[in-house]
């Protein structure tokens, strides 16, 4: 299920850029929480739940055992990977685990200089201009890019210019520095790197790609997958005849980073970084259930007379519960629960290319009479 998407430079600049512009949230705080964040829609106050210190501990051991034996758990363990990624990393386990679960650890043993070497070179001017201007939109109210020419400013340049370089027939989309602003916030600058070239190029194949097909496709599956599992919100939107490309295109393209509370979305990328971009569906499925219908299923009239026009009804879609959606450990189980396998994927992706295939060919008949 790839999803090539426009980039920088075409008609869908415009919608590209909302997933990257700068939130206009006063600072709340002259301390950062636990994240970093001094305000802004992401600052989280210090939660009232409990910590169990022997649990933190007993789990991090199991990571760092897990770990120092990584490729007989990937090949030989990987449910248990899996299910401790599902229960959540350890924080200071995270960076390291994620290294680890994306591959890019791999490919950071396989080309140890090639970092520092892209550093030297300089830039495609076009792709240097565009990051230069989005550098300021990314997370302005968390201490590491507070500060214009700051050291994360110019962390999130350098990995976005030697991405460009490594990849020029990408080069650079903006929809790309939200995920490399995240990852620069959890390792240095060349393991992120390493990371960021692995979730591109592997788990987000073509989504930054020249094109809206991919985009579209991917839609088209999303939507397919509601039909099985929440038939009521399909109907809905079918009825208004809403597009899946105008509320989960900023969803996908970011995996969530300017979407999710960061303790929900933290759980979410621990688990799409061992199960793939599955994780990416289930979570818009989940999503689009909260906003539309809160957690008690209800019927499609119910929904009908709370969202009567497309305005309404992409507003929620648009402005999930932000509260609701802080309850980590409640929208896991949600993800978790939803009753969708392996094989309603692969179905539901064979059927939505046949039927690209079919309206291609009737196309080209029409064209060639």
């Amino acid at each position: 299920m790839t999803a090539p998407l426009a980039d920088a430079n075409n008609e869908w600049d415009d919608d590209v850029s909302d997933v990257s512009s700068v939130h206009n949230n006063s600072v709340v705080s002259t301390v950062p929480d636990k994240h970093g964040f001094f305000g802004g829609s992401q600052y989280c106050p210090e939660s009232n739940k409990p910590n169990d210190r022997k649990k933190i501990l007993k789990r991090e051991k199991k990571w760092l055992h897990m770990l120092e034996d990584w490729q007989n758990y990937m090949d030989k363990h990987h449910k248990t990977v899996r299910e401790r990624c599902r229960k959540g990393i350890p924080a200071s386990i995270r960076p390291r685990a994620w290294l680890f679960l994306c591959g890019g650890k791999l490919l950071l043993d396989k080309h140890p200089y090639l970092y520092s070497d892209l550093l030297k070179k300089e830039g495609d001017p076009r792709w240097i201009d565009d990051i230069t201007k989005d550098l300021h939109r990314q997370f302005p109210d968390h201490e590491m890019f507070a500060s214009q020419q700051g050291y994360g400013q110019r962390d999130l340049f350098d990995l976005l210019k030697a991405y460009s370089l490594l990849n020029p027939v990408v080069g650079y989309c903006q929809a790309q520095a939200p995920i490399a602003a995240f990852l620069l916030m959890h390792m240095p600058a060349e393991e992120a790197f390493w990371c960021f070239v692995s979730v591109c190029d592997k788990y987000l194949t073509g989504y930054f790609s020249q094109g809206m097909e991919g985009i579209k496709l991917d839609g088209d599956i999303l939507f397919g997958l509601l039909k099985k599992v929440a038939p009521e919100i399909y109907k809905h939107l079918k009825k208004q005849t809403i597009e899946p490309i105008l509320y989960m295109t900023p969803w996908f393209l970011c995996v969530f980073i300017r979407t999710l509370p960061w303790d929900t979305l933290l759980r979410v990328w621990d688990m799409f970084l061992v199960e793939g971009v599955k994780i990416i569906f289930k979570m818009a499925i989940v999503l689009m259930k909260l906003s539309l219908h809160g957690k008690h299923k209800t019927s499609y009239s119910v929904i009908k007379k709370k969202h009567p026009t497309m305005y309404e009804t992409l507003e929620a879609l648009r402005n999930p519960p932000f509260e609701e959606l802080r309850k980590e450990d409640e929208i896991v189980n949600l993800i978790l629960k939803l009753n969708l396998t392996d094989e309603d994927f692969d179905y539901e992706h064979i059927r939505q290319l046949r039927k690209r295939r079919t309206q291609q060919n009737r196309q080209n008949a029409a064209a060639a009479r």
